[in-house]
């Protein structure tokens, strides 16, 4: 079937992939290169200092790999362990429950820390098994940052906390030995792809082993690029991780690191022109302005959920993501159908329920290069669809809620005052 377009642009508001700027577009709209002359070594060099920046790391060591998400969290398993190793990990939603998935297959010793679907992960669980852990069997611990199906946001600093201080002693200057003797010696895997660049993510601070992004999220650009980035620790386990790997193997890089080439293999040229430019326009408006922008948009959406007498699929306010919202419907409607009734009639793209909230939940993506007035236009069609659907939403309402806080939050931009 062939399908029209329609008049004026699709209005993509799903959680990933987002809508791709203009400069961004035009920098990809170039012919292939060799990718052994002098010029796109000299490019990745910047690349990769800058692609640092995003994770908030110094001492991180960062892998760009034709890839999507799930090939990164393959990169990030077999580069860090090996067969039979124990991972204690959380499910919480779709996103987390396929990296489970993977790392069952990769033939780890998983153990699973579950939550209903829409909470968060249950880290007194964690604290826990780590304090049970004397043997520190426990390699790595592995958490979706942002789970993208429910619209769940974990707190990373917290399980810095309980991997640092699990006996639970406190320490002081006057106790023999050091602190470290009372860290657990496990790796923290972080998957960030649909929060870096979005919400805050501090890889140093927060003592992240590896984290890992898409390209199609909050970067704004084409699907096709995995960012891993490795802390020095990971890269010391890496060097007797037992799991096998080949296309995802940092070592490859890191020799073509010294070289001065950094790829073992032919990248996208298209692709990391794209990259320079989704870079240059986040450091353009400053990446805690980003995060700030991004705040903003989530708590628009939520305050115009809450106007539509809906509810969020999240269940507590330290929770809520600012780069995606699943909106709980009620049960006489299929929330499947206000996706396709979206799609048939507005041009407009939502994200559909997966798996245990499917046909409960919809979901609005607010995250990449986006702004307020485009936004509120995605809400608008929101109220449309649900009218159209049976809903009995008085247009307008969650549109005057969101438009009366961004009007009262957006700050003027920088480069036309």
């Amino acid at each position: 079937m062939d399908f029209v377009y329609g008049a004026g642009r699709n209005h993509l508001f799903v959680p990933g992939p987002v809508n791709i700027p203009e400069p961004v577009i035009r920098a990809m709209n170039r012919n292939n290169e060799d990718y052994r002359s002098p010029a796109v070594p000299a490019l990745t060099k910047t690349l990769l200092e800058d692609v640092k920046k995003i994770f908030k790391t110094t001492t991180g060591t960062p892998f760009i790999i034709p890839t999507t998400g799930t090939g990164a969290w393959e990169s990030a398993l077999t580069n860090t362990l090996s067969p039979g190793d124990k991972i204690v990990t959380f499910l919480i939603g779709q996103f987390s429950l396929l990296w489970i998935d993977q790392q069952k297959r990769l033939n780890f010793n998983v153990d699973v820390i579950e939550s209903d679907w829409g909470q968060g992960a249950n880290l007194d669980a964690l604290a826990s098994k780590l304090q049970a852990d004397w043997s520190h069997s426990i390699k790595a611990v592995c958490i979706v940052h942002n789970e993208t199906a429910t619209g769940v946001t974990n707190n990373l600093a917290t399980v810095r906390k309980l991997l640092d201080f699990v006996s639970n002693r406190h320490i002081s200057l006057n106790e023999s030995g050091s602190a470290d003797e009372y860290k657990h010696p496990a790796l923290l895997l972080v998957d960030g792809v649909s929060s870096i660049c979005a919400l805050d993510f501090r890889m140093d601070e927060w003592g992240v082993d590896v984290a890992l992004t898409g390209s199609q999220k909050a970067l704004s650009m084409p699907t096709g690029m995995g960012f891993i980035c490795a802390s020095p620790k990971a890269l010391e386990a890496a060097k007797t991780a037992k799991s096998l790997r080949v296309f995802f193997d940092w070592n490859d890089y890191l020799k073509f690191y010294k070289l001065g080439t950094y790829w073992p293999y032919t990248p996208s040229i298209q692709l990391l022109y794209g990259l320079r430019a989704a870079l240059d326009l986040i450091f353009e408006e400053g990446l805690d302005n980003v995060i700030s922008r991004h705040t903003r948009l989530g708590k628009a959406t939520r305050l115009a959920v809450e106007a539509w007498g809906l509810k969020n699929c999240t269940q507590k306010e330290e929770w809520f993501s600012n780069t995606v919202t699943a909106v709980l419907v009620p049960s006489y409607i299929n929330s499947a159908d206000i996706v396709k009734r979206a799609w048939e009639r507005y041009n407009l793209s939502l994200g559909l329920g997966l798996n245990k909230v499917a046909g409960k939940v919809f979901r609005i993506g607010h995250l990449g290069n986006l702004n307020e007035l485009q936004l509120l236009g995605c809400l608008s069609g929101v109220e449309m669809v649900l009218k159209d659907v049976g809903y009995p939403v008085k247009l307008g309402s969650g549109v005057g809620a969101a438009a009366t806080y961004l009007q009262n939050s957006t700050p003027m931009i920088p480069s036309r005052i």
